[in-house]
């Protein structure tokens, strides 16, 4: 199943999507909260659907939402592909790299970003993201892992490298909590819809390519890292995971940082395509 919510910030409508058309959710759940996953929702959603009892949603002209609503927490993981830790210039690390993203960072695939105020370093990343679905703590393997997940979306781990690397005092969050720095979305799809060690992640500014890569490249894999997580903190309902990055962010120094007038658009395969405009804040 595919969820999804539309309409203006703070009013969106939560629906699930089938055969190319939304229908509302709007009598299974007020929407698509922690409750909702952790409750059985998506399991009366679709018995809902199936009955014939959701309704249509009108989706021309609406704007398209995050699929989660604001999350407890958002984790994101550092250098998980090889190669973009030697663009970098850091090694592969040995355990994986945990930082944070306020948790309004989260906005809607196509809405714009606002380039930080002093930034002269934004830059994209293409992500495969994951929500919990259940509360995991000291999960005793990666083999369980996997029944904590509500499901998978597109994530732009966006981040201002000067913050993040020169003024942090060695923590990355400053330069990945700006506004707007976590576009997600525009669709959760559940696990039974996505075989997510091998998806396709591309990345592209002003229509030139950057990234192309899989997640087969994925030094510590999505049930890797939730077992590992579980072991340090307690995962709750509704958090999103950014589970790294592949080669080709403007890092590198091949391409220029991002600017006023900048248009991104990032995809993972089977997840749905993301567009934003970059504004002046």
């Amino acid at each position: 199943m595919k969820f999804a919510r539309l309409g203006t910030p703070g009013s969106e409508i939560p629906a699930i999507m089938d055969g190319g058309k939304y229908y509302s959710l709007a009598s299974v759940a007020a929407d698509l909260t922690a409750d909702f996953w952790s409750s059985g929702g998506p399991a009366r959603a679709a018995a809902a659907l199936a009955a014939g009892e959701l309704p249509e949603l009108e989706a021309d002209g609406l704007r398209i939402g995050a699929p989660i609503t604001r999350p407890s927490s958002v984790y994101g993981i550092g250098l998980n592909y090889a190669a973009h830790a030697a663009e970098s210039g850091s090694a592969p690390p040995a355990f994986p790299l945990l930082f944070h993203k306020a948790p309004n960072t989260v906005v809607g695939p196509d809405d714009a970003v606002a380039i930080p105020r002093g930034s002269s370093k934004t830059d994209w990343e293409v992500e495969l993201g994951v929500v919990i679905g259940a509360r995991a703590s000291y999960l005793s393997s990666p083999s369980e892992a996997m029944d904590y997940i509500a499901g998978f979306v597109t994530v732009n781990d966006l981040s201002e490298r000067d913050f993040q690397l020169e003024v942090s005092g060695g923590q990355w969050s400053k330069g990945k909590s700006c506004a707007g720095f976590c576009p997600t979305g525009p669709y959760l799809a559940t696990p039974d819809e996505v075989d997510a060690g091998n998806l396709r992640l591309r990345s592209w500014v002003n229509g030139e390519p950057r990234q192309d890569s899989t997640t087969g490249d994925l030094i510590f894999d999505v049930a890797t890292l939730i077992h590992h997580l579980s072991q340090y903190l307690v995962l709750e309902p509704g958090d999103l995971i950014c589970t790294g990055t592949p080669e080709g962010v403007a890092m590198s120094g091949r391409f220029p940082y991002l600017k006023a007038g900048d248009v991104l658009e990032i995809e993972v395969e089977g997840l749905g395509r993301q567009r934003q405009e970059f504004i002046q804040a």
